[in-house]
C-alpha cells in the first residue's frame, strides 16, 4: 500500500469526524442485563423466579430495519429468519452445498442440470414439497418481470440467464435446460437465487396472500410492520428442530436506542447490517454480560460518481478520488476496525474475489485532477443516507480529502429512495452507497455495475463503457470451463480497479451484540444461524 504524507487539516478532520461517530454512544451507562425472569411483558411464557432458566422463555432481538415488509415483497420476510429455504444453500466459504435440492448432476455441455429434491418437506401450512412446488416458483419468478424486494430483486434474469425451459422430471426431481453452458449455475442459486414458498401462498399477481409459507425451522405467526415480527418454532420441520421456542424480532432503527435497550435488558441481542456500530461496539464488548460476534459479511461500501457528468465522467478524475482516499483511517479511527478497506468492486464473500493493493498518494491525486480540473474548483452535491448516521463522519471525512484536490463537497443526508431518484436523475456529484451479494457468483455484480446495458449502470449514472468487459462477460456467458470463468472475473475485477466505474471505500464486517444470557449466537457471513440460538441455561 502506498501512502504519503497527510496535511494537518486531514489530522484534524479525523479527530472532527470521529467525535461525530462517538457522539453515537450517547451517554450509555453501564448496566448488567436482568435474567430471563424479567423479560419484557411481550413474552408469552415469563420465567419462574429464581435461578434456573425457562428454555420457554420468548427470546427478543432487535434489528435496524423491519425484516418483514410484507405481500407485496419478493420474499416477504428476509432469509436471515429462516421462516422459507432454497434449493441451494451455501457454507461459510461461500461455497454451494444442498438444502431443500439434496443433488445435482449437470450435463457435459454444461446446458442441461437435474436437482433431486428432499423427500418428507412440508410447507407451513401443510402443502407438501416437490418437484410440482418448485415448478409453481419458477412460473412465479418467470412472470411479470423483476419482483422487486426490500432485500433484493427477484430476477430471473440474473439467477437463470440464458434459460430456455423449466420441467418437472418426477415427483422428486426437475429439469433446468439453458441455451448456454451454465457452470457457475450453482454459484447463482445460492439462498436468494432458489427461495421456495408454498404455492398456495401466492396470489394471481404471484404476491403473497398472506404470512409466508416456508420450510423452514420457524413460522412467522405475526408481523406488525415497523413494530416487531413474531416467530415460533416449526414442530414439523424436517431436519434439526430450531432450539428457541418462540423469538421476537423488534424494529429499533436508531442504535443508541437499540444500544440502550440491550443494556436495559428490554432486548437480548440484535442482528442485521448495521446493527450495532463500532463504537458501541466497543463499549458493549466491555461490559459484564455481554458479548460481540464478528465475521465477514457481503456488503461493500463504495462512492457513486455520476460518470454522465464532468467531472467524473473523466476516468482521471475517479482515480483521483480514490487516490486522496485514506481508507485505513476510515476503518481504524472511524469504524474501529470493524471493516476491511478495498478498492475491488466485488466483496470478499465470494470463492471467486481477488485481492489488490491499495494505492494511496495524494500528491498523485493532486495531479491527476489538475489534469481535469486545470485551475478551477468544483462544487458537488454529496449524497449520504439520512437513516446511517455513522456514514455522516465519513463523508465529513472524505469531504476533506475532496478539497485537498479541488472539489468542494455539500453533504447532503436524504432518504434512500430520494438518493435513487436523484442518481437516476444525474442530480449529484458524489454518494455513498452500498450494494450486497445475492448469490456468490460475481457476474451478478459485473453485469449490474459493468455491462454496458446494467441497470445499476444506468440507474446510478454511472455511464460506464467498456468493450473488453461487454467482451468478457460475452465470453464467460458461453464458456464451459469453470476455470476459463474465474480468469475472466479476475481480469474483470482487476479493470474496476483501474476504470473505477464506483469507488470502493471497504467490506462490511458482520457485528451482532447479545447478553451472555444467550447461546449459538454466532454473527455468520449473512446474519447468523437463527436455529442455534437458545438460554444458556
Amino acid at each position: 500500500m502506498k501512502k504519503t504524507h497527510r496535511t494537518a487539516r486531514s489530522f484534524f478532520a479525523v479527530l472532527l469526524a470521529l467525535s461525530l461517530l462517538l457522539a453515537l454512544a450517547g451517554c450509555a451507562q453501564n448496566a448488567a442485563p436482568p435474567a430471563p425472569d424479567t423479560a419484557p411483558e411481550t413474552a408469552q411464557h415469563q420465567a419462574d423466579p429464581g435461578p434456573v432458566v425457562d428454555m420457554d422463555a420468548e427470546i427478543v432481538l432487535a434489528a435496524p430495519r423491519h425484516l418483514a415488509p410484507g405481500e407485496a415483497d419478493a420474499y416477504y420476510i428476509n432469509k436471515v429468519l429462516f421462516v422459507w429455504e432454497p434449493l441451494i444453500t451455501q457454507d461459510d466459504n461461500a461455497s454451494p452445498m444442498p438444502a431443500l435440492a439434496e443433488s445435482w448432476e449437470m450435463s457435459a455441455d454444461g446446458t442441461q442440470w437435474v436437482f433431486n429434491l428432499r423427500q418428507g418437506v412440508r410447507f407451513h401450512d401443510g402443502e407438501p414439497f416437490n418437484a410440482d412446488a418448485v415448478v409453481a416458483n419458477f412460473d412465479r419468478m418467470s412472470q411479470g418481470g423483476v419482483r422487486p424486494s426490500r432485500f433484493f430483486p427477484m430476477n430471473m434474469e440474473l439467477f437463470y440467464p440464458n434459460l430456455v425451459s423449466y420441467e418437472r422430471v418426477d415427483d422428486y426431481s426437475f429439469r433446468l435446460t439453458f441455451s448456454q453452458p451454465l457452470p457457475t449455475l450453482l454459484y447463482l442459486m445460492v439462498d436468494w437465487g432458489s427461495a421456495m414458498f408454498s404455492p398456495e401462498g401466492f396470489n394471481e399477481d404471484g404476491n403473497f396472500n398472506g404470512p409466508v409459507q416456508g420450510t423452514g425451522p420457524f413460522r412467522l405467526v405475526e408481523n406488525r410492520l415497523d413494530e416487531y415480527i413474531l416467530l415460533e418454532r416449526n414442530e414439523d420441520y424436517w431436519g434439526e428442530p430450531a432450539r428457541a421456542r418462540a423469538i421476537r424480532i423488534r424494529n429499533i432503527p436508531d442504535p443508541d436506542t437499540r444500544f440502550s435497550a440491550l443494556r436495559a435488558g428490554e432486548i437480548h441481542g440484535v442482528l442485521d447490517i448495521n446493527a450495532i456500530p463500532g463504537p458501541l461496539a466497543v463499549q458493549i464488548q466491555d461490559i459484564d454480560g455481554f458479548a460481540l460476534s464478528t465475521t465477514k459479511t457481503t456488503m461493500v461500501r463504495f462512492l457513486v460518481p455520476n460518470g454522465t457528468q464532468f467531472p467524473f465522467d473523466d476516468v482521471r478524475m475517479r482515480q483521483a478520488v480514490s487516490l486522496a482516499l485514506d481508507r485505513a483511517t476510515i476503518v481504524d479511527e472511524l469504524l474501529l476496525g470493524f471493516a476491511e478497506p478495498t478498492t475491488n468492486i466485488l466483496n470478499y464473500t465470494t470463492p471467486f474475489y481477488r485481492q489488490f493493493p491499495i494505492d494511496e498518494d495524494m500528491e498523485r491525486a493532486r495531479e491527476l485532477a489538475r489534469e481535469v480540473l486545470g485551475d478551477q474548483r468544483v462544487s458537488i452535491d454529496f449524497m449520504i443516507r439520512s437513516d446511517e448516521v455513522a456514514t455522516r463522519p465519513i463523508a465529513e471525512l472524505i469531504a476533506v480529502w475532496l478539497a485537498e484536490i479541488g472539489v468542494d463537497a455539500n453533504i447532503q443526508p436524504l432518504e434512500i429512495n430520494i438518493m435513487r431518484d436523484r442518481m437516476r436523475e444525474a442530480d449529484f456529484g458524489l454518494a455513498i452507497f452500498s450494494q450486497g451479494l445475492s448469490n456468490s457468483e460475481p457476474a451478478t455484480i459485473f453485469r449490474r455495475f459493468m455491462l454496458t446495458t446494467g441497470d445499476h449502470n444506468q440507474n446510478y449514472s454511472l455511464g460506464y463503457q467498456s468493450d473488453e468487459v461487454d467482451s468478457l462477460m460475452a465470453q464467460a456467458a458461453t464458456s464451459s470451463d469453470l476455470q476459463e470463468i474465474r480468469e475472466i472475473y479476475y481480469r474483470i475485477q482487476e479493470i474496476s480497479t483501474q476504470d473505477l466505474p464506483v469507488i470502493p471505500l471497504f467490506n462490511d464486517k458482520n457485528v451482532i451484540a447479545y447478553s451472555t444470557q444467550l447461546t449459538g449466537f454466532e454473527a455468520r457471513v449473512y446474519g447468523l444461524h437463527l436455529p442455534n440460538v437458545a438460554w444458556a441455561g
